[in-house]
């Protein structure tokens, strides 16, 4: 018997019988659509995980700390989030340019980070500021609003890149009440408005307090006025070349972070506290400054992502700590993919209860046929093209279901990504994701399970008498 045959006559069955074909397809376009959308979500988790590695310098980044200096502990910008551990060396200028000679090294660039204080009209916000080398923060790929650009390192001024969203961490002076308490964002435009900036904000509010007070009731009557006025900070008016793209909310690892040209930044500190150790640096044992500037962190960018984890052992072996976000990622993929089988498993039982229905429908079937099956072997029909025809029938249902099934839940995860975002789960993108690859092995598993459900009735079929098949009334 063709094939052409066997496709006809399995699909004029199916279609002799609507009612129960369509509620056993039905159960198929249940199961099918529970586990795509389960699994979406699963995948959506992980989506996002993947764009925030990709805003914070790609799986080839490995983020390198040192010596922890001036009782300060660095944090690694952007996606670790993760302290360091003591390292064994500072991370100065000939660090870097021993960083920069490893094999395998695309680039190598030092981080310095520093808190500062902005001022503007009635509000004051603290910032934290990273500087950075062009070549460092073009490895970001930060978007930037239209008309934005990095810093320009021939710039004599301090030029800054605000974070999208760190007008939330602005307040008003008086009485400290900002976004946070009232909801509403301070009247302050990043993108046009100057502001100050206050690097030596000890020295700030120390000033602050004695003007509050007077001179006179700290020196005393009579005393040395002059010799107890504490330094006055210095304001530096600075402007922004660019805001992160995003809007107030949408958030990304750089949000609340300020960038600027590393070069301004150690120039602007020096200057602000020269003769002193500026904050965070490491001194002498008698307080002194220490001789060499010492960076925050390094970011070492690795020419494939296959030497990373070699890379980041090199790296330790010299006194260094090193991270990168390949060890993040499979960190963060066992549990997903838990996660992912977990919600498979549940969305799996739908299409069990379906493939249930399919054997109890073929099942039927064969009842229903057996004179027309006896009568097929009397005028020599083989057994196999017989179940090739009944597998026929329950891969139809299969396929059938399992189209309209990833149908519906395209609908579902659209309807999810509308209802539900992703950032008030604490994270970018949408929380459903369905990747072509899933709806290709969903609509396979749909008739692999509808031809598995439909085995042992066409077996069955096989197996039937033709003499007691014709017989039957």
């Amino acid at each position: 018997m063709r094939w052409s045959d066997l496709l006809r006559m399995s699909a004029s069955s199916l279609k002799r019988r609507k009612l129960r074909t369509f509620l056993t397809v039905l159960g198929v376009v249940i199961g099918t659509a529970s586990i795509v959308v389960m699994i979406s979500l699963g995948l959506g988790l992980q989506q996002a995980m993947y764009e925030q590695v990709e805003q914070s310098g790609g799986t080839r980044s490995i983020t390198v700390t040192g010596k922890q200096s001036g009782g300060m502990v660095y944090y690694s910008y952007g996606m670790s989030g993760m302290e360091t551990e003591e390292s064994d060396k500072y991370i100065t200028d000939e660090a870097i340019e021993e960083l920069r000679a490893l094999e395998h090294v695309e680039s190598a660039e030092p981080v310095l980070n520093v808190q500062g204080l902005a001022l503007k009209g009635n509000y004051e916000g603290y910032l934290d500021i990273y500087g950075m080398t062009p070549q460092g923060l073009a490895n970001l790929n930060l978007e930037l609003e239209p008309g934005g650009t990095l810093p320009d390192p021939e710039s004599p001024e301090l030029q800054l890149v605000f974070g999208n969203m760190v007008i939330e961490n602005f307040y008003e002076k008086g009485t400290g009440r900002g976004y946070w308490e009232t909801g509403e964002y301070p009247d302050i435009d990043l993108k046009n408005d100057s502001i100050f900036l206050i690097l030596d904000q000890d020295s700030y509010y120390a000033s602050q307090n004695t003007a509050s007070m007077g001179v006179s009731d700290i020196s005393g009557e009579g005393g040395d006025s002059s010799a107890d006025t504490p330094k006055t900070a210095k304001k530096y008016v600075v402007n922004a070349c660019g805001i992160v793209a995003g809007g107030t909310e949408e958030y990304n690892s750089s949000s609340y972070s300020v960038y600027c040209d590393i070069d301004r930044l150690k120039e602007s500190l020096q200057k602000e506290f020269r003769g002193r150790a500026i904050p965070g640096q490491p001194t002498t044992q008698s307080g002194k400054p220490y001789s060499k500037f010492v960076y925050s962190s390094a970011t070492v960018l690795a020419d494939d992502m296959n030497n990373v984890e070699e890379l980041s052992q090199t790296i330790r072996s010299l006194g260094f700590d090193a991270y990168s976000n390949i060890e993040y990622i499979d960190s963060m993929r066992s549990q997903f993919a838990m996660v992912q089988a977990v919600l498979g498993g549940i969305g799996a039982v739908s299409l069990l209860v379906a493939a249930i229905g399919i054997a109890n429908t073929m099942m039927m079937s064969i009842y229903e046929r057996t004179k027309e099956i006896g009568v097929m072997k009397v005028i020599g029909c083989g057994l196999g093209n017989i179940r090739q025809m009944f597998l026929l029938e329950a891969a139809f249902i299969g396929f059938i279901g399992g189209v309209v099934g990833n149908l519906l839940s395209l609908i579902l995860s659209a309807v999810i990504n509308t209802l539900v975002s992703g950032e008030n789960m604490g994270f970018s993108g949408n929380i459903s994701y369905i990747p072509v690859w899933l709806v290709l092995a969903s609509l396979g598993f749909a008739v692999l399970v509808g031809m598995a459900a439909g085995y042992f009735p066409a077996l069955r079929a096989m197996r039937l008498s033709p003499l007691a098949a014709i017989r039957n009334e």
